[in-house]
């Protein structure tokens, strides 16, 4: 479903200061109805590799492909939904407009966007303010509309980048039940997170980055099977590398 193969970026750190290395040679793979969580400190490059995957931006080698199309061919957007870590929305439009934009962008028709926003806004728990303007919601509301606008169009692989961010307990336990509950429509899902106990329970395998390079990959029951917590091996693997802010 998802496949990165040895891709490096690096920045330029200001005008002739050189350049900073945000991923080198990283590499690995997603299987089809997966739950991947995407783990490390602050600035060790996940959101590189997402908006690498994302097509944002290009890395300066390497490929990254998604359901077998590399991640440039415009095409792949009405196959791929994103949630951002911090959703910047047109807020003068409502949560009914925006699913209704997103839907016409994905190319739905207007049964079929009227059908699955209302679904979706049930999900998320927002039917009641569907019609007030984005800029009156709360943060973890535009999280909820967000994590609604990024499903509408029924996508085979969801991207979510730190879904759980800004969300009181009965939100993370309505993004975790969303995520389970895609994986059982045998969708895909790719998260990064900082919060490690929703990795142990919601993810089948996990990653750990730490200054652009990854440093461990593998499924979460095997990992948890010596005994350790995630955090423990997180940890361990951040003081390894010599690097990495812990958050």
């Amino acid at each position: 479903m998802i496949e990165v193969e040895r891709v490096s970026k690096t920045y330029r750190d200001g005008v002739g200061k050189g350049h900073v290395r945000a991923l080198e040679d990283v590499s690995f793979q997603v299987s089809a109805g997966e739950v991947f969580g995407f783990l490390g400190p602050n600035g060790a490059g996940k959101s590189t590799a997402i908006k690498i995957l994302l097509n944002l931006i290009r890395p300066n080698s390497g490929s990254a492909t998604i359901l077998g199309t590399e991640v440039k061919n415009p095409a792949l957007r009405r196959k791929v939904g994103f949630l951002p870590e911090n959703p910047f929305l047109y807020d003068y439009l409502s949560a009914l407009e925006l699913l209704w934009f997103g839907g016409r962008t994905a190319g739905m028709d207007r049964k079929a966007i009227n059908k699955r926003g209302s679904e979706l806004l049930e999900r998320v728990d927002l039917q009641a303010v569907a019609n007030r303007h984005l800029r009156t919601y709360s943060k973890g509301m535009v999280q909820r509309v967000g994590l609604a606008l990024a499903l509408i169009h029924d996508p085979q692989v969801v991207i979510l980048d730190e879904p759980m961010s800004g969300l009181d307990p009965l939100g993370r336990k309505m993004v975790g039940d969303v995520i389970m509950e895609l994986k059982s429509q045998g969708k895909t899902v790719f998260f990064s997170s900082h919060v490690l106990n929703d990795v142990e329970r919601f993810c089948d395998r996990a990653a750990i980055i730490v200054d652009g390079r990854l440093r461990l990959v593998g499924a979460v029951a095997e990992l948890l099977a010596c005994g350790e917590s995630l955090e423990d091996i997180f940890l361990r693997e951040v003081q390894k590398a010599g690097g990495g802010q812990v958050v």
